[in-house]
């Protein structure tokens, strides 16, 4: 098997930003598999328990509230990476416009794939043929996502290509869902098609403003000014057949009717929301970042300034251990609906943070200054805005949720990059970073993969025996999440990436 430092593909790659995105996938595994009976603060802010049903007007976020938010900002910021790379390899502008698009289109078509080949979406109580059906999507995302031997030939690779699709176009168009219907445009993974949406936008944005922030801002601007105008509340379903759900598109007490008209326009719902379009919010600064990123690790990469260092371990470690701190009282604070009190502490951990990354004197430090700077002025931003819209909300996400969700993605990212980008801790976090480096795997191996082995082998009906309660749910949860991780670290490590 490689070793660990096989695995790493660049010493240029930000381990910091694949370890934040592992962090969030594996957290997104954990809070979907999450018993009935835990505290509030264990499940999603507006989804309380003991019921567990949907109350809009509940101000509040959880842990669980960050997951999204931080595998947002993460592709954000990876989106600068991705494309600077295609542009420095000789790709003209066109080709990369060509390739976000396509990258979008596979996203729409995994969205697709893996809510029509779900073991839970097709049967309550899945049986064998069902968990086969799991495992069959999930073995054919391989020859349609999998990155192929640069020695394979061209026609090989095609028709590796085609038996993906072939086979992912039959098993759609052949099952059927518990109401007898079955393949819809309309029946997709929700997290993938934001993620789809913003991908393309968010690349096409950065491709016009690179180098240039404030035009970028100024994007943020107008969806800013279309966003509190459009209207509000105002419910409309998720489009999906017979669906009673009903989705939150604006906010304001006086809307303009032909911005509200814009708003909801969509000539193909299935495809494209404009709603969508407010998870830029994430991914616009995530890009900045990226940009920071990306002229970091050309600096650093040259060594030149590797010796200047003047912060020390004990200060890298106090700015590490600010960041998460700030994290955790600022969402049991706003889960607590302590508002004041939590600014107030918030504004203060701040301003020590803000002393500790004065004077910065090489690349590293200068990266951890910039980006706590611009994580401290999103913070600030979401924190005025928590009043509005009736107080902070993951449903119907208020516009304090997007950016205080940014500002503590970046302090997250902040602890990161100062213990294994700085401080070179790489072994102590290297589950996270090769699950960040493979998160598709990660996303679909809990449904498509663990659950229907222990379907068929029976091992899911040990554990719930051996956890009957809420906590030892947890314990077998945690369980699970472990086993997802092992399975993405295997991938990873054979170099086998799911890619869009």
């Amino acid at each position: 098997m490689s070793t660990y430092n096989e695995v790493v593909p660049s010493p240029r790659r930000a381990m910091a930003l694949d370890a934040l995105r592992g962090l969030s996938i594996l957290m997104m595994v954990f809070a979907n598999t999450m018993p009935n009976g835990l505290p509030s603060w264990m499940y999603h802010g507006q989804l309380p328990p003991p019921a567990r049903m949907f109350i809009p007007t509940l101000p509040g976020i959880t842990w669980v509230d960050l997951v999204f938010p931080f595998f947002l900002f993460a592709m954000g910021t990876a989106i600068p990476l991705a494309l600077s790379r295609r542009i420095e390899g000789g790709h003209t502008p066109w080709e990369v416009v060509k390739s976000t698009l396509y990258r979008g289109f596979l996203l729409v078509g995994f969205a697709m794939f893996i809510q029509q080949t779900h073991p839970f979406m097709l049967s309550d109580n899945p049986d064998w043929k069902i968990w086969l059906i799991g495992l069959i999507g999930f073995a054919l995302l391989f020859p349609i996502l999998a990155r192929l031997p640069e020695s394979w030939t061209r026609k090989k690779k095609n028709v590796v290509r085609g038996i993906g699709w072939g086979g992912a176009i039959i098993m759609m168009a052949l099952i059927r869902f518990p109401d007898g219907s079955g393949f819809s445009l309309y029946r997709s993974d929700d997290i993938i098609m934001i993620l789809a949406e913003v991908a393309v936008f968010g690349g096409l944005i950065w491709l016009i403003t690179r180098d240039k922030w404030l035009l970028r801002l100024s994007f943020m601007g107008v969806l800013i000014a279309f966003r509190l105008s459009s209207g509000g509340p105002v419910w409309v379903p998720d489009f999906s057949p017979n669906s009673p759900i009903l989705f939150p598109v604006g906010f304001s007490a006086a809307p303009s009717q032909w911005i509200h008209s814009l708003w909801l326009i969509s000539p193909f719902p299935w495809l494209f929301q404009m709603r969508y379009l407010q998870y830029l919010f994430i991914i616009i600064p995530g890009t900045i970042v990226g940009d920071m990123i990306l002229k970091w690790m050309k600096i650093s990469h040259s060594g030149s300034d590797v010796e200047r260092s003047v912060w020390g371990v004990g200060r890298l470690a106090s700015i590490s251990i600010l960041m998460i701190l700030i994290n955790v009282v600022v969402v049991i604070g706003l889960k607590a609906q302590w508002v004041l009190g939590t600014s107030v502490v918030a504004i203060i951990l701040s301003l020590i943070g803000w002393r500790l990354v004065v004077k910065p004197a090489d690349s590293n430090e200068n990266l951890i200054s910039t980006l706590f700077k611009w994580g401290f002025y999103w913070m600030i931003i979401g924190l005025l805005f928590e009043p509005y819209e009736g107080g902070i909300k993951k449903d119907p996400a208020t516009m304090s949720y997007y950016f205080v969700t940014t500002a503590l993605a970046i302090f997250v990212l902040i602890a990161f990059v100062v213990i294994i980008d700085v401080l070179n801790h790489r072994k102590a976090f290297r589950f996270l970073v090769e699950c960040g480096q493979n998160p598709m795997i990660a996303y679909v191996g809990g449904d498509n993969l663990i659950a229907p082995i222990f379907g068929l082998t029976g091992l899911g009906y040990l554990l719930k025996i051996f956890t009957p309660t809420p906590w030892l749910g947890v314990i077998g949860d945690a369980v699970i999440v472990c086993l997802v991780a092992l399975v993405t670290v295997f991938f990873t490590r054979k170099k086998v990436f799911l890619r869009t």
